[in-house]
């Protein structure tokens, strides 16, 4: 028998279908400012804290140049796009398969604030979760295990306490081997199996509506 558990979802990406729209934001924000990259390496990158981003995607330099810049042009160009997301198939299916099962949930974003009160708005969530999270609540951004911590410490719970990572990228597999979590993956991050099982995932899915109905072959089956 299974413990009952927390599970820590990320929000953009897993449960809403948002990593093309920061990717082309992130783009023009970018473009904006007379820098040009294909629209490919900027996707591989999403997932991770856009404190990094920049600089993952075009060296210190790129960074020290147009850094701050970059990130205030892509919360304009990505509030843009913001009408055209929509939640992922079964994304709120899965919030409450696993409520059901009486486990603990919190949605882990390092996203705006506002970006994350539209997603909770655009699930209905915010009757599932018990907490959520934002870029205001912590340091260091994704592949950091920062954000997973915090997302424990917002429950009361302890740094070894049982969780199990929701997430869509290798950003998240990589910050929940940092936090001591197994990660259960959705595919629509667009990594590839081999990558993500590498990173470690222990399990992936096509959509949150696949991992809902897989749920009790999981660490978030029923206790």
């Amino acid at each position: 028998m299974n413990e009952p558990t927390i599970a820590v979802l990320d929000v953009d990406g897993t449960l809403v279908d948002t990593n093309y729209q920061h990717a082309l934001a992130w783009y023009r924000a970018l473009r904006s400012l007379g820098e040009t990259f294909p629209i490919w390496r900027i996707h591989r990158l999403i997932g991770m804290g856009g404190d990094k981003l920049v600089g993952a995607l075009g060296g210190d330099g790129l960074e020290e140049r147009v850094g701050g810049q970059a990130r205030e042009r892509w919360v304009e160009e990505f509030d843009r796009l913001i009408g055209e997301v929509a939640p992922l198939p079964g994304a709120r299916d899965l919030l409450v398969a696993i409520r059901e099962r009486g486990h603990r949930l919190v949605l882990a974003s390092s996203g705006k604030p506002q970006h994350v009160d539209a997603f909770l708005d655009l699930l209905d969530a915010r009757d599932l979760a018990d907490d959520w999270t934002s870029t205001d609540d912590v340091e260091a951004s994704k592949p950091a295990p920062d954000l997973l911590q915090v997302a424990l410490e917002k429950l009361g719970a302890p740094a070894d306490a049982a969780a199990v990572l929701i997430g869509d990228s290798v950003w998240d597999v990589e910050s929940a081997k940092k936090a001591g979590m197994p990660a259960i993956v959705v595919r629509s991050g667009g990594f590839g199996d081999d990558e993500l099982r590498s990173a470690g995932a222990i399990a992936l899915y096509d959509t949150p509506a696949d991992l809902a109905a897989a749920l009790d072959e999981t660490p978030l089956a029923f206790p």
